[in-house]
């Protein structure tokens, strides 16, 4: 069995993967402590994860102990470092004194990953969509070892774009679903918000779409942008999913199979899965469990990878920026 490892920014998790990709367990703890601040404090977050990291651990154990691991995987990167730090040390010591291997992953794989795990898994090749708080990405599948990049954000991630979209909408964090919540009783044609569409390729940018945001809060002033939240929700989120999708639907024109994987925090999106679903292609969309920030695709990344034998790991470092695929 393998145990991974994920604390890439603040969620704390631990999950055991068989090496056929079955799910034993998989155990996440969440930090309430950043809703008051409208966004995750790295600081807060790294110490928040000192204090639950081992009792998640031994929750992800349940009855096994470690002498039934034989590998252990944690998330590398990207993400905050001082958080991944806390989960690379972790894993390093658990492996050290056992002498099992180690593998190290990258976060944007393990979400890549979340699509072959039991009992649904998907199986390359495929298009897979990453869209999160941290990350967005366009990528070709073709193996379970790594992915082509094909598209990825130019600027904020459609995650990002969500959250600091309800905190102009004063909603509270995460944001993403209590703007879909509003907006699913308001007229997603009331605003006219760009969706890059211009933009050649398939790269995002979504940076303008929270200025015009802004710029439209501003013009309704306080008592008119309170009246019409809901309108400017509906409006907001149909700009990010269309941005999405116009990007999705130009590289699925090139696929000869085309098939869709859809990843990340973003993927709970009830428009996004909408248009996904009538695209006309297969479509595989993990639980939401296995969408936002979690172990069990870490471990599952780790099933292709070729770990490191102790005393390599030992030297192993965390990284923040997402690097060549």
């Amino acid at each position: 069995m393998i145990l991974g490892i994920e604390t890439s920014c603040d969620d704390t998790c631990a999950a055991v993967v068989t090496r056929a990709g079955e799910i034993v367990s998989n155990v996440g703890s969440s930090q309430c402590v950043h809703q008051r601040f409208g966004g995750v404090v790295p600081e807060w977050a790294s110490r928040h994860h000192l204090e639950l990291v081992n009792a998640v651990v031994d929750e992800a154990l349940g009855d096994a102990t470690l002498d039934d691991i034989e590998l252990i995987a944690v998330t590398q990167g990207p993400g905050l470092v001082g958080a991944l730090l806390v989960g690379v040390a972790t894993a390093k010591g658990l492996a050290g004194a056992r002498r099992l291997p180690l593998a190290a992953v990258d976060h944007l794989q393990g979400h890549v990953a979340a699509n072959f795990l039991a009992p649904d898994p998907f199986e390359p090749p495929f298009l897979c969509l990453l869209a999160s708080g941290g990350h967005t990405l366009l990528a070709r599948v073709t193996d379970h070892r790594g992915y082509e990049t094909l598209g990825q954000t130019l600027d904020d991630a459609a995650g990002e774009a969500f959250d600091k979209g309800a905190r102009l909408l004063g909603l509270g964090y995460p944001g993403g679903p209590a703007l879909s919540k509003l907006a699913a009783a308001g007229d997603r044609e009331a605003f006219a918000f760009p969706t890059a569409a211009k933009m050649p390729g398939l790269d995002f940018s979504f940076a303008g779409l929270k200025t015009a945001l802004l710029y439209k809060v501003r013009e309704l002033g306080p008592e008119e942008t309170q009246r019409r939240a809901a309108d400017l929700a509906a409006s907001y989120e149909h700009a990010i999913v269309e941005a999405l999708m116009l990007r999705v639907r130009r590289a699925l024109r090139d696929d000869p199979a085309p098939r869709l994987a859809i990843g990340g925090g973003v993927a709970a999106n009830r428009l996004l899965r909408e248009r996904a679903a009538a695209l006309g292609v297969p479509v595989h969309v993990p639980p939401p469990e296995l969408c936002t920030d979690n172990a069990a695709m870490i471990a599952s990344a780790a099933r292709w990878m070729e770990p490191q034998p102790f005393p390599r790991y030992l030297g192993l470092d965390a990284y923040a920026q997402r690097r060549a695929a």
